[in-house]
């Protein structure tokens, strides 16, 4: 089995609907500009509020994916 190496960064997702949401954007959005993603973990959820009410879902997500060019 061939060493690889992989890099984590850490987005913050958002959505108007769920947590769920926030994440699957989070991992979507990277997805079209990065390649070989391997595992997204959520680290952390809060909310966005404004005059008492909720107006964001917000997900941290460490992303993880394949680092350099060799197999």
């Amino acid at each position: 089995m061939a060493e690889s190496v992989y890099k984590v960064i850490e987005l913050v997702g958002t959505s108007e609907s769920s947590w769920e949401d926030a994440a699957k954007n989070a991992v979507e959005t990277a997805g079209k500009t990065l390649r070989d993603l391997r595992v997204a973990e959520i680290s952390k959820l809060d909310l966005k509020v404004e005059d008492g009410k909720v107006v964001a879902y917000r997900a941290r997500v460490n992303l993880s994916f394949k680092y350099g060019g060799g197999e």
